[in-house]
């Protein structure tokens, strides 16, 4: 059974709204331990879990605009 255009769109959605809390909670809590920016932009980008995150976003949206 294929996802309609609305369940794709709304896992979007839910996806880039955890993936924007994550980043700044991140961003928080290495702010509170005084940590430089570089580091910080390093840790986000290397976080596992943001890294996944974006992987399924780059799939949906492509199955997204396939379904246009």
């Amino acid at each position: 059974m294929q996802a309609t255009q609305k369940e794709i769109n709304a896992s979007i959605d839910a996806l880039r709204n955890y993936r924007d809390r994550l980043q700044t909670e991140i961003i928080n809590m290495s702010q509170k331990l005084r940590m430089s920016q570089v580091k910080i932009q390093s840790i986000l980008e290397e976080n596992s879990e943001l890294k996944q995150i974006e992987t399924t976003l780059k799939a949906l949206t492509a199955q997204s605009n396939q379904n246009s």
